[in-house]
């Protein structure tokens, strides 16, 4: 009986902590910046928490009876939860009131669950032994949970199927608490029947979860939805309509099929043709393959080593036949060597130089991703380049994030290089920027690699100039310690949205 207990505090506080934790990355999917949603999502859940735990005082009668109710109430706030606020991003403008009004409650509710359960249990132990058996459990629930999230849970079953299975467990210990606390329940029956209900729903929720993302993502994107992923990293989606294939990385437009050439060819062949003899070649993000393609045209390449976070991203570009129809097979040619890492530390401990560096990452709408735009990475970028080599460095619109362009710019200034700003339209993203940074004297490329769509040795030159409304403002560098790159580029984007 104890140990049967003791696993319902544990499974309640692990239960508490998921919906939590699915709530902050969600908003971090759906909004960006995911130290700001992390915050706000924690911290208001731990001031609901206090305030169920304050509550408590008022529940006096029928304490069992209360106790599953709240059991049943949380198990279906939480494991509808991610499914409710995927469709309210999609079909409403109020998305962030229902995040922190359902981030309140199931805090509240969490809040009573471990006050009104000791109450229930001080008649079986003496309180010191209670409150550091309870609290043991608590605590190893919590501790349970942090570990399942990152590393099942998301990869595995994706945050909607997630957050059922939790709310299932949830109305499992609501169901059990019938038989445990049988004795203290006037109609035993009823909560049987309720917890009985309950959980059915949140079965054939995890039975269908699979079939209710699907149904979320399409609400989401304009376009029918063919593939789509959620990894520990992030949500891959990719859309098709007619001959246009998109791939989305948490719901931010990467690449359409229909002009992502110019995109990377202007990555790419502006620094890279002007290598003289260039062997060996490092791509920082870009796991499409896209850029590699563009690289592997020039016959001098020995090798190219591209180092992606997320090992599904390169996996999915390596096997899946369309999207290696797209990148020209190139993550499987035997000059490619594909390394699965956070692009900071690699850097940090490569001791190799390149002729080429791309760094195509996505663009800072976090800290995350903002460190690999700072002072301190863009040094080692610096050591990791050969002489006589060149840099290129996707930058943002300079159109629509005009100052966060300039930032960057500045940024790789500050770090010792020698930049070469310039920009390319590009029809899916309008106006799109990049620096070429290289360690001396830079000149336009004389000869480009035969078969390009977009480039020509003739308007390479003219991407190196910007008009009025594209030109330099200031910008401060950006720095580790304080990134007001993404303070920046965060402040641009929602006027944009606005």
């Amino acid at each position: 009986m104890a140990f049967v207990l003791f696993l319902s505090v544990f499974l309640i506080a692990a239960c508490g902590l998921v919906y939590e934790l699915i709530a902050g990355a969600l908003a971090s999917y759906l909004l960006g910046d995911s130290v700001l949603q992390f915050s706000t999502v924690i911290g208001t859940y731990l001031f609901a928490m206090g305030v169920g735990s304050w509550l408590s005082r008022y529940l006096t009668r029928q304490l069992v009876a209360r106790f599953i109710t709240i059991e049943l109430m949380v198990g279906l706030l939480g494991g509808f939860s991610s499914t409710l606020l995927f469709f309210a991003f999609a079909h409403t403008a109020g998305f962030r009131p229902l995040l922190y009004g359902l981030v309140l409650a199931i805090g509240v509710l969490v809040g009573l669950e471990i006050p009104l359960l000791m109450r229930i249990l001080r008649e079986r132990y003496q309180l010191r032994e209670l409150v550091a058996n309870v609290l043991t459990f608590d605590y190893l629930g919590a501790l349970g949970a942090s570990l399942v999230f990152p590393l099942f849970l998301v990869p595995r079953l994706g945050l909607v199927r997630g957050a059922m299975l939790f709310g299932l467990i949830n109305a499992l210990v609501a169901l059990w608490s019938t038989w445990l606390f049988r004795s203290h329940l006037p109609q035993p029956l009823v909560q049987r029947a309720a917890s009985a209900l309950v959980v059915l729903a949140l079965g054939a929720g995890l039975a269908f979860g699979e079939r209710i993302t699907d149904t979320a993502d399409a609400a989401l994107y304009s376009d029918d939805v063919i593939l789509a992923r959620t990894t520990p990293y992030q949500r891959i989606v990719l859309t098709h309509w007619k001959d246009d294939y998109r791939l989305y990385l948490n719901g931010h437009l990467q690449f359409s099929s229909r002009d992502e050439y110019r995109y990377h060819e202007a990555l790419v062949h502006p620094g890279l043709a002007s290598v003289a003899l260039p062997r060996r070649a490092l791509v920082l993000g870009g796991g499409d393959g896209l850029a590699v393609r563009e690289i592997l045209r020039y016959p001098t390449i020995e090798s190219v080593t591209l180092v992606d976070l997320d090992p599904e991203m390169t996996r999915l570009f390596s096997t899946h036949p369309l999207l290696v129809q797209l990148n020209g097979g190139s993550l499987k040619d035997r000059r490619v060597r594909v390394v699965n890492a956070d692009a900071f530390p690699w850097l940090e401990a490569n001791r190799d130089t390149f002729d080429f560096i791309a760094a195509d990452f996505p663009d800072p709408n976090n800290y995350s991703l903002g460190k690999l735009y700072t002072t301190a990475f863009y040094r080692l970028l610096k050591r990791a380049l050969a002489a006589g080599g060149a840099a290129s460095v996707q930058s943002t619109s300079p159109m629509f994030a005009r100052q966060s362009f300039w930032c960057i710019h500045e940024t790789l200034k500050a770090a010792g290089f020698r930049t070469y700003p310039y920009h390319a339209y590009v029809p899916s993203f309008g106006e799109w920027g990049y620096v070429l940074a290289t360690h001396g004297n830079w000149q336009p490329p004389q000869r480009l690699p035969r078969g390009l769509r977009f480039l020509t040795v003739q308007n390479v030159a003219s991407l190196f100039e910007f008009p009025p409304d594209l030109a330099p403002v200031p910008a401060a560098p950006n720095r580790l310690f304080d990134q007001v790159l993404v303070r920046t580029y965060d402040r641009e984007w929602r006027e944009i949205v606005r």
